[in-house]
């Protein structure tokens, strides 16, 4: 009887010393996982901060060479501008300012050049904020953007791809320019801006960054400031 209830009692304390050790490694086991998920989650916190402060300090990098970018081409374009001021450009044709209309007219216009460099013209202008355009625009709406101080590049059928690319993408980066197919014109590239034109053969030519650099926005403008945006957009 004794030795019956003695091995009872042995039974049953190693039963509960087994169950006891198995709480205690079910217990170290959710410690490990709570661990090496804490773990896990604080590396990947970690890799995105590290990850999204990468990609500001990039965008930040970026953003400086752009503004830099920017003020290079704006202090290119200034010493541009203070050359071109005084010089003449050969081959250059001039019309009187004062004897060209400036009435906003409804009615057709008949233009004595082609392109027409000012005017009488349409109350509304031609947007001109480096706008290209791949279609022939009305006369009227873009002489009232060389009233404004635009410069207006246009071309025929007999012009290079690779200048109207180059021109193309000048224009682009030009506020207060436009650009446009006049098939009529007797160039293959030619300049426009209020009383004032040139022929070019080539984007290259030297003479357009000058006339750009005169022109836009320049002393013959009648309306300096006036705006380019908010006009007629083909």
């Amino acid at each position: 009887m004794g030795s019956s209830n003695t091995s009872g009692q042995g039974s049953s304390q190693d039963r509960k010393a087994r169950i006891e050790a198995m709480r205690r490694a079910e217990r170290a086991r959710e410690r490990r996982n709570r661990t090496i998920a804490i773990v896990a989650s604080t590396a990947v916190v970690a890799g995105l901060v590290g990850f999204g402060s990468y990609l500001f300090i990039r965008e930040q990098d970026e953003k400086k060479k752009e503004e830099a970018q920017v003020a290079a081409e704006q202090k290119r374009q200034e010493k541009l501008r203070e050359e071109a001021a005084g010089k003449n450009i050969d081959g250059e044709r001039s019309w009187d300012a004062k004897k060209l209309g400036r009435d906003h007219v409804t009615k057709p216009v008949s233009y004595p050049m082609t392109p027409p460099v000012g005017g009488d013209h349409d109350q509304v202008w031609m947007n001109c904020n480096g706008d290209v355009y791949e279609k022939p625009i009305p006369d009227k709406h873009a002489v009232h953007s060389l009233e404004h101080g635009a410069v207006w590049v246009t071309y025929n059928a007999k012009a290079k791809p690779a200048d109207l690319k180059a021109l193309e993408s000048k224009v682009k980066a030009t506020p207060y320019s436009l650009m446009s197919p006049v098939n009529e014109q007797k160039g293959a590239l030619m300049l426009s801006a209020w009383g004032k034109q040139l022929t070019v053969d080539s984007a290259k030519d030297p003479r357009v960054d000058t006339f750009f650099a005169k022109y836009v926005q320049g002393k013959q403008t009648p309306e300096p400031g006036a705006a380019c945006q908010g006009g007629i957009a083909q």
